[in-house]
């Protein structure tokens, strides 16, 4: 049997390569695309820590309630990563879906930043909680 750590290394792998790819994108001017996978990155480091709890979704909308419910109004997460990934939800919807509508380098560069904060902040979670 696979050690259940491996569940929370794989999470945190895809978030990291998300990640990579993000900066592969922008790096390229595809901004669409790196807005599309700094988001990937916080949706699975959010799985990760979901997957902590027992809890696993599919739905992106029902990874952020959860992440809230569980993360947030317990106070081992700040708020301030209920907004940020918020935030980074609705520019990747805008990415994906709304092609009239542009976006600005800068907008995508703090996406990707904040991306990356989030990212580190589960890996510091998981590894306190002796997971990873």
């Amino acid at each position: 049997m696979a050690d259940e750590k491996d569940n929370y290394r794989l999470y945190m792998e895809l978030a990291h390569e998300s990640l990579d790819i993000a900066d592969e994108n922008f790096g390229n001017k595809h901004y669409r695309a790196a807005c599309n996978r700094a988001y990937y990155g916080i949706f699975y480091a959010a799985s990760a820590l979901l997957f902590s709890k027992g809890l696993s979704y599919g739905k992106h909308s029902a990874v952020l309630a959860a992440f809230r419910q569980h993360f947030v109004k317990t106070g081992e997460f700040d708020k301030k990563w209920s907004d940020e990934y918020q935030l980074i939800m609705d520019n990747r919807h805008t990415a994906d879906y709304n092609v009239y509508d542009s976006l600005e380098i800068e907008v995508v560069a703090n996406v990707i930043a904040k991306s990356k904060e989030f990212v580190a902040e589960v890996k510091k979670w998981l590894q306190a909680h002796d997971l990873l």
